[in-house]
Protein backbone atom coordinates (compact mmCIF):
# COMPACT_ATOMS: atom_id res chain seq x y z
CA UNK A 1 0.00 0.00 0.00
CA UNK A 2 1.60 3.47 -1.16
CA UNK A 3 1.59 5.76 1.67
CA UNK A 4 3.30 8.68 0.26
CA UNK A 5 0.35 11.30 0.63
CA UNK A 6 1.07 14.98 0.79
CA UNK A 7 -1.22 17.81 2.71
CA UNK A 8 -1.74 20.91 1.59
CA UNK A 9 -2.28 23.76 4.15
CA UNK A 10 -3.26 27.44 2.60
CA UNK A 11 -2.76 30.66 4.12
CA UNK A 12 -6.32 30.57 5.30
CA UNK A 13 -5.81 27.40 7.18
CA UNK A 14 -2.71 28.39 8.93
CA UNK A 15 -4.07 31.33 10.25
CA UNK A 16 -7.20 29.58 11.62
CA UNK A 17 -4.91 27.11 12.94
CA UNK A 18 -2.46 29.70 14.65
CA UNK A 19 -4.71 32.22 16.05
CA UNK A 20 -4.40 33.06 19.19
CA UNK A 21 -2.23 30.67 20.23
CA UNK A 22 0.59 33.26 21.28
CA UNK A 23 1.25 31.24 24.62
CA UNK A 24 2.25 27.89 23.19
CA UNK A 25 3.90 29.13 19.98
CA UNK A 26 6.73 30.71 22.46
CA UNK A 27 6.80 27.32 24.13
CA UNK A 28 7.36 25.65 20.83
CA UNK A 29 10.02 27.90 20.18
CA UNK A 30 11.53 27.80 23.42
CA UNK A 31 12.05 23.95 22.93
CA UNK A 32 13.22 24.46 19.21
CA UNK A 33 15.96 26.76 20.49
CA UNK A 34 16.90 24.50 23.46
CA UNK A 35 17.15 21.55 21.29
CA UNK A 36 18.92 23.42 18.82
CA UNK A 37 21.57 24.18 21.93
CA UNK A 38 21.87 20.79 22.79
CA UNK A 39 23.43 20.08 19.00
CA UNK A 40 20.81 17.74 18.21
CA UNK A 41 20.27 19.68 14.88
CA UNK A 42 21.43 20.31 11.28
CA UNK A 43 21.41 23.78 9.92
CA UNK A 44 23.46 24.68 6.82
CA UNK A 45 23.59 28.70 5.94
CA UNK A 46 20.47 29.88 4.89
CA UNK A 47 20.95 30.27 0.69
CA UNK A 48 20.43 34.05 -0.91
CA UNK A 49 18.82 34.17 -4.26
CA UNK A 50 19.51 37.32 -5.54
CA UNK A 51 18.88 39.49 -8.67
CA UNK A 52 21.19 41.68 -11.04
CA UNK A 53 21.21 45.24 -10.33
CA UNK A 54 18.13 44.55 -8.10
CA UNK A 55 19.46 44.88 -4.14
CA UNK A 56 16.10 44.88 -2.57
CA UNK A 57 14.40 41.55 -3.94
CA UNK A 58 15.73 38.29 -2.56
CA UNK A 59 14.31 34.76 -2.00
CA UNK A 60 15.78 32.67 0.81
CA UNK A 61 16.20 28.84 1.20
CA UNK A 62 15.89 27.95 5.13
CA UNK A 63 16.97 23.77 5.03
CA UNK A 64 17.00 22.26 8.25
CA UNK A 65 16.80 19.23 10.75
CA UNK A 66 15.10 19.06 14.30
CA UNK A 67 15.59 16.36 16.00
CA UNK A 68 14.22 15.60 19.67
CA UNK A 69 10.58 15.80 19.97
CA UNK A 70 10.23 17.62 16.75
CA UNK A 71 12.09 14.51 14.69
CA UNK A 72 11.48 16.42 11.32
CA UNK A 73 13.42 17.62 8.59
CA UNK A 74 12.48 20.79 5.56
CA UNK A 75 13.04 23.94 3.81
CA UNK A 76 11.31 27.21 3.85
CA UNK A 77 11.45 29.02 0.62
CA UNK A 78 10.29 32.75 1.15
CA UNK A 79 9.96 35.44 -0.62
CA UNK A 80 10.82 39.32 0.19
CA UNK A 81 9.54 42.33 -2.36
CA UNK A 82 9.95 45.15 0.01
CA UNK A 83 8.02 46.75 -3.45
CA UNK A 84 5.07 44.89 -3.28
CA UNK A 85 3.85 47.18 -0.33
CA UNK A 86 3.08 49.88 -3.02
CA UNK A 87 1.10 47.46 -4.87
CA UNK A 88 -1.24 46.52 -2.14
CA UNK A 89 0.24 42.77 -1.69
CA UNK A 90 2.27 41.49 1.60
CA UNK A 91 6.05 42.16 1.21
CA UNK A 92 7.24 38.38 2.10
CA UNK A 93 5.62 35.17 0.17
CA UNK A 94 6.67 31.81 1.54
CA UNK A 95 6.51 27.72 1.16
CA UNK A 96 7.09 25.27 4.07
CA UNK A 97 7.97 21.67 2.93
CA UNK A 98 8.47 19.10 5.77
CA UNK A 99 9.86 15.67 5.53
CA UNK A 100 10.16 12.53 7.13
CA UNK A 101 13.57 11.66 8.26
CA UNK A 102 12.94 7.88 7.82
CA UNK A 103 12.17 8.56 4.11
CA UNK A 104 12.88 11.56 3.08
CA UNK A 105 9.51 11.51 1.42
CA UNK A 106 7.75 15.16 1.43
CA UNK A 107 5.08 14.94 3.89
CA UNK A 108 3.23 18.37 4.13
CA UNK A 109 3.83 21.61 2.23
CA UNK A 110 1.87 23.99 3.68
CA UNK A 111 2.25 28.54 3.51
CA UNK A 112 4.79 29.46 5.13
CA UNK A 113 4.83 33.60 5.33
CA UNK A 114 1.84 33.16 8.92
CA UNK A 115 4.84 30.51 9.94
CA UNK A 116 7.89 32.68 9.03
CA UNK A 117 6.08 36.04 10.98
CA UNK A 118 4.74 33.66 14.12
CA UNK A 119 8.20 31.79 14.48
CA UNK A 120 10.01 35.50 14.42
CA UNK A 121 7.66 37.44 16.89
CA UNK A 122 7.93 34.21 19.71
CA UNK A 123 11.33 34.05 19.06
CA UNK A 124 11.63 38.22 20.09
CA UNK A 125 8.87 37.51 23.02
CA UNK A 126 10.76 34.84 24.75
CA UNK A 127 13.75 36.84 24.36
CA UNK A 128 12.20 40.22 25.79
CA UNK A 129 10.75 37.96 28.83
CA UNK A 130 14.45 35.75 29.32
CA UNK A 131 16.68 39.04 28.73
CA UNK A 132 14.79 42.06 30.11
CA UNK A 133 14.03 39.47 32.82
CA UNK A 134 12.39 40.86 35.92
CA UNK A 135 13.41 44.65 34.87
CA UNK A 136 9.87 46.26 34.41
CA UNK A 137 8.78 47.34 31.43
CA UNK A 138 5.34 49.00 31.55
CA UNK A 139 5.87 50.82 27.90
CA UNK A 140 7.23 48.73 24.67
CA UNK A 141 8.91 50.73 21.89
CA UNK A 142 7.36 49.29 18.24
CA UNK A 143 9.67 50.72 15.13
CA UNK A 144 8.56 49.71 11.88
CA UNK A 145 4.87 49.54 11.46
CA UNK A 146 4.66 45.92 9.29
CA UNK A 147 3.65 42.70 10.25
CA UNK A 148 6.19 41.31 12.10
CA UNK A 149 6.05 44.80 14.57
CA UNK A 150 2.27 43.51 14.57
CA UNK A 151 2.93 40.09 15.44
CA UNK A 152 5.29 40.74 17.73
CA UNK A 153 3.23 43.04 19.52
CA UNK A 154 0.85 40.37 20.21
CA UNK A 155 3.61 38.08 21.71
CA UNK A 156 4.83 40.90 23.92
CA UNK A 157 1.71 41.59 25.61
CA UNK A 158 1.90 37.30 26.53
CA UNK A 159 5.50 37.20 27.50
CA UNK A 160 5.35 40.50 29.47
CA UNK A 161 1.99 41.08 30.72
CA UNK A 162 3.48 44.09 32.79
CA UNK A 163 3.49 45.98 28.88
CA UNK A 164 0.46 48.65 29.37
CA UNK A 165 1.55 50.66 26.58
CA UNK A 166 2.72 50.97 23.34
CA UNK A 167 4.98 53.54 21.77
CA UNK A 168 5.13 52.86 17.84
CA UNK A 169 7.06 55.13 14.83
CA UNK A 170 7.56 54.37 11.44
CA UNK A 171 9.05 56.54 8.84
CA UNK A 172 5.74 57.04 7.03
CA UNK A 173 2.87 58.63 9.42
CA UNK A 174 0.28 57.61 7.67
CA UNK A 175 1.37 53.63 7.84
CA UNK A 176 1.78 54.27 11.95
CA UNK A 177 -1.51 55.73 12.54
CA UNK A 178 -3.27 53.00 10.53
CA UNK A 179 -0.73 50.64 12.62
CA UNK A 180 -1.88 52.33 15.74
CA UNK A 181 -5.79 51.91 14.67
CA UNK A 182 -5.31 48.21 13.96
CA UNK A 183 -3.34 47.97 17.44
CA UNK A 184 -5.87 49.91 19.55
CA UNK A 185 -8.63 47.55 18.45
CA UNK A 186 -6.77 44.03 18.84
CA UNK A 187 -5.18 45.16 21.79
CA UNK A 188 -8.47 46.72 23.62
CA UNK A 189 -6.75 47.57 27.17
CA UNK A 190 -3.41 48.93 26.03
CA UNK A 191 -3.06 52.17 25.40
CA UNK A 192 -1.26 52.82 21.89
CA UNK A 193 1.09 55.93 20.88
CA UNK A 194 2.48 57.31 17.87
CA UNK A 195 5.62 58.52 18.59
CA UNK A 196 7.03 61.87 16.51
CA UNK A 197 10.28 60.51 15.71
CA UNK A 198 12.98 57.13 16.89
CA UNK A 199 14.36 58.96 19.61
CA UNK A 200 11.22 59.74 20.85
CA UNK A 201 10.87 55.40 21.33
CA UNK A 202 14.20 55.92 23.18
CA UNK A 203 13.37 58.04 25.02
CA UNK A 204 10.34 56.43 26.42
CA UNK A 205 10.78 52.59 26.17
CA UNK A 206 13.00 49.88 27.69
CA UNK A 207 12.32 47.64 25.62
CA UNK A 208 12.42 48.00 22.13
CA UNK A 209 11.44 46.07 18.71
CA UNK A 210 13.10 46.96 15.65
CA UNK A 211 11.26 45.79 12.19
CA UNK A 212 12.15 47.15 9.21
CA UNK A 213 12.97 46.76 5.61
CA UNK A 214 16.19 48.73 6.17
CA UNK A 215 19.03 47.31 3.92
CA UNK A 216 21.67 48.96 5.81
CA UNK A 217 22.26 50.43 9.42
CA UNK A 218 20.86 53.98 9.61
CA UNK A 219 21.13 53.79 13.62
CA UNK A 220 24.10 55.55 14.40
CA UNK A 221 23.24 56.77 17.94
CA UNK A 222 21.19 55.60 20.97
CA UNK A 223 22.38 57.62 24.01
CA UNK A 224 19.10 58.07 24.84
CA UNK A 225 18.56 54.75 25.38
CA UNK A 226 17.76 53.90 29.09
CA UNK A 227 19.85 51.82 30.80
CA UNK A 228 19.09 48.63 31.26
CA UNK A 229 17.11 48.95 27.76
CA UNK A 230 16.57 45.78 25.78
CA UNK A 231 16.76 45.98 21.98
CA UNK A 232 15.01 43.19 19.72
CA UNK A 233 16.68 43.56 16.57
CA UNK A 234 14.67 41.61 14.33
CA UNK A 235 15.31 43.29 11.20
CA UNK A 236 19.10 42.87 11.75
CA UNK A 237 20.39 45.85 9.89
CA UNK A 238 19.16 48.79 11.79
CA UNK A 239 22.18 49.75 13.73
CA UNK A 240 25.95 50.34 13.20
CA UNK A 241 28.58 48.29 13.95
CA UNK A 242 29.79 51.00 16.74
CA UNK A 243 26.49 50.63 18.36
CA UNK A 244 26.67 47.27 18.45
CA UNK A 245 29.97 46.89 19.36
CA UNK A 246 29.16 49.05 22.69
CA UNK A 247 26.17 46.81 24.00
CA UNK A 248 25.53 43.28 25.43
CA UNK A 249 24.65 41.00 22.28
CA UNK A 250 23.13 37.62 22.29
CA UNK A 251 22.31 36.16 19.10
CA UNK A 252 20.12 32.94 18.45
CA UNK A 253 23.42 31.36 16.22
CA UNK A 254 26.72 32.44 16.23
CA UNK A 255 27.76 31.46 12.86
CA UNK A 256 24.22 32.66 10.83
CA UNK A 257 24.40 35.81 12.37
CA UNK A 258 28.01 37.12 11.14
CA UNK A 259 26.91 36.46 7.62
CA UNK A 260 24.89 38.90 4.60
CA UNK A 261 26.10 41.97 5.67
CA UNK A 262 23.82 41.69 8.98
CA UNK A 263 24.63 44.72 11.65
CA UNK A 264 26.31 42.04 13.81
CA UNK A 265 28.00 41.13 10.68
CA UNK A 266 29.85 44.59 9.84
CA UNK A 267 30.57 44.49 13.36
CA UNK A 268 32.90 41.49 13.30
CA UNK A 269 34.37 42.51 9.99
CA UNK A 270 34.93 46.07 12.00
CA UNK A 271 36.21 44.30 14.97
CA UNK A 272 38.22 41.46 13.31
CA UNK A 273 36.65 38.98 15.78
CA UNK A 274 33.69 37.99 17.67
CA UNK A 275 34.27 38.34 21.47
CA UNK A 276 31.54 41.19 21.40
CA UNK A 277 28.73 38.48 20.92
CA UNK A 278 28.49 36.94 24.65
CA UNK A 279 26.15 33.91 23.79
CA UNK A 280 23.25 32.85 22.39
CA UNK A 281 19.84 32.80 23.48
CA UNK A 282 19.54 28.77 24.22
CA UNK A 283 22.85 29.37 26.10
CA UNK A 284 20.59 32.18 28.60
CA UNK A 285 18.28 29.09 28.67
CA UNK A 286 20.22 26.56 29.78
CA UNK A 287 21.44 28.92 32.05
CA UNK A 288 25.58 28.76 30.83
CA UNK A 289 25.41 32.20 30.74
CA UNK A 290 23.71 35.55 32.07
CA UNK A 291 20.44 37.10 30.89
CA UNK A 292 23.06 40.27 31.11
CA UNK A 293 26.18 41.41 31.48
CA UNK A 294 25.56 44.26 33.66
CA UNK A 295 21.94 45.50 35.12
CA UNK A 296 22.86 48.86 33.10
CA UNK A 297 23.90 47.36 29.88
CA UNK A 298 21.62 47.90 26.74
CA UNK A 299 21.28 44.56 25.38
CA UNK A 300 20.61 43.55 21.80
CA UNK A 301 19.20 40.35 20.24
CA UNK A 302 19.93 40.16 16.91
CA UNK A 303 18.39 36.83 15.18
CA UNK A 304 19.46 35.29 12.40
CA UNK A 305 16.28 33.41 11.83
CA UNK A 306 16.53 30.00 12.15
CA UNK A 307 15.06 27.53 10.00
CA UNK A 308 14.42 24.82 12.93
CA UNK A 309 12.27 27.52 14.11
CA UNK A 310 10.15 27.23 11.00
CA UNK A 311 10.42 23.50 11.49
CA UNK A 312 9.46 23.44 15.02
CA UNK A 313 6.37 25.61 14.53
CA UNK A 314 5.38 23.71 11.10
CA UNK A 315 5.22 20.75 12.65
CA UNK A 316 3.11 22.34 15.57
CA UNK A 317 0.62 23.13 13.07
CA UNK A 318 0.50 19.89 10.83
CA UNK A 319 -0.55 18.17 14.00
CA UNK A 320 -3.12 20.86 14.39
CA UNK A 321 -4.59 20.31 11.36
CA UNK A 322 -4.42 16.66 11.31
CA UNK A 323 -6.59 16.53 14.44
CA UNK A 324 -8.84 19.18 13.55
CA UNK A 325 -8.55 17.51 9.76
CA UNK A 326 -7.98 20.96 7.92
CA UNK A 327 -5.83 20.78 4.69
CA UNK A 328 -6.77 19.51 1.32
CA UNK A 329 -4.67 15.76 1.06
CA UNK A 330 -2.96 14.64 -2.33
CA UNK A 331 -2.65 10.77 -2.52
CA UNK A 332 -0.08 9.19 -4.47
CA UNK A 333 1.75 12.23 -5.12
CA UNK A 334 5.24 10.62 -6.14
CA UNK A 335 5.57 8.45 -9.07
CA UNK A 336 5.36 4.81 -8.52
CA UNK A 337 8.95 3.17 -8.56
CA UNK A 338 10.97 3.30 -11.99
CA UNK A 339 10.69 0.14 -12.38
CA UNK A 340 6.87 -0.47 -12.19
CA UNK A 341 6.77 2.85 -14.39
CA UNK A 342 8.32 1.41 -17.04
CA UNK A 343 6.95 -2.65 -16.65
Amino acid sequence: MRTDSLLILKGSEIHSLLLNREAELIEVVRRAYETHGDGDSSLPHSVFLRFPENERDRIIGLPAYLGGEFGNAGIKWIASYPGNLEAGLERASAVLILNSISTGQPQAMMEASIISAKRTAASAALAARVLHGANHAPVAGLLGCGLINFEIAAFLLTARPDIEKLVVFDVSAERAEFFRTLCADRFKEIEVEVAGDERSVYRQCRLISLATNAVSPHVADISECQPGSTLLHVSLRDLSPQVILACDNIVDDVDHVCRAQTSVHLAEQSAGNRDFIRGTLADVLAGRIESRSDADAVVVFSPFGLGVLDLAVGKFALDLARRQKLGSNITEFLPEPWHLRYA
